[in-house]
């Protein structure tokens, strides 16, 4: 469920959100007003990460757990407030979390696709399931990054249609490139973003996709190259949106815009080698990355 890590070293973020990756890194750039609902938006989603992922839950309990949390958001907007603080397990999830709702009309379904992208990974994971084509993975794209994007943009009061595709182009390449990156991490726990459709076209089977040497053959150097033109294509479709945002935030995304195109410059240095070694960025890329940010 994740994004692209170690776009900026976890010393340039708050501590608060350097840990659920598909949140776009928030520095000092982030104006003070902002800075609570964001923080309150990022515990809502690291939390429901937390219940995807992290401890020895069976795949059922998880969903349940997920259904349960996704509940107590939709009664933010159906009962009182205390009655539901009460009643949830999360009250301190949801006590900042319904207080920025109220003050800034947070879109609810947004955050409720970030709950259905977690239990479809969930389910997926657990049926070792596999994407059937590009359209079923941007849907899932749609649902896990770019609701984010569009939260961010509805707090800075940026609403045209133009910029939230330019934000979907921009969320969406961030959580394919992470796909990419991740692959030697995400193949051995059973999740599988490359899809049935491109193994077909390079006639690769997906037993032969496996974090090591011995399965770099030139089929998947090539589609795993493909893959990472595609997401450059992406982020570049997007990247005019940080000359349509103000002020800070507008630098806040050139950062995060040159975070990813960084990772796809070192997937395409390895040749393919990112099937069996992550990618990471290091604190000596950002002043490159700062560089070129100013030059945006």
């Amino acid at each position: 469920m994740n994004q692209v890590r170690d776009t900026i070293p976890a010393s340039a973020a708050p501590a608060a959100v350097t840990h659920y990756e598909n949140f776009p890194v928030v520095s000092w750039l982030c104006p003070p007003q902002l800075r609570a609902p964001i923080a309150a938006i990022y515990h809502f989603a690291r939390t429901a990460d937390d219940l995807a992922d992290e401890g020895t839950d069976s795949p059922a309990q998880r969903i349940a757990a997920l259904q349960a949390y996704g509940g107590d958001l939709q009664r933010l907007a159906t009962e009182d407030e205390a009655a539901m603080l009460a009643r949830t397990a999360w009250p301190h999830i949801f006590a900042p979390l319904a207080a920025q709702v109220q003050t800034w009309q947070l879109p609810k379904p947004l955050l409720a696709d970030l709950l259905s992208a977690f239990e479809q990974d969930v389910r997926m994971t657990a049926d070792q399931a596999h994407y059937a084509d590009g359209a079923q993975l941007l849907d899932y794209c749609r649902r896990s990054a770019n609701p984010i994007g569009r939260l961010l943009l509805h707090l800075y009061g940026v609403n045209n249609e133009k910029a939230l595709q330019q934000s979907d182009a921009i969320c969406t390449a961030l959580q394919l490139i992470n796909f990419w990156q991740d692959l030697s991490q995400d193949l051995p726990r059973g999740r599988h973003y490359l899809t049935n459709s491109d193994l077909a076209r390079y006639q690769i089977a997906r037993s032969a996709i496996k974090p090591e040497a011995s399965a770099l053959t030139p089929a998947v150097c090539s589609l795993l190259a493909e893959l990472a033109a595609q997401s450059r294509s992406l982020m570049e479709q997007g990247a005019p949106l940080v000359h349509r945002l103000p002020g800070r935030m507008g630098w806040e995304l050139r950062l995060v815009v040159q975070g990813g195109l960084c990772i796809l410059g070192k997937i395409d240095a390895m040749q393919g080698r990112n099937l069996c070694q992550r990618v990471k960025v290091g604190k000596t890329d950002v002043p490159s990355m700062l560089w070129k940010a100013c030059r945006m």
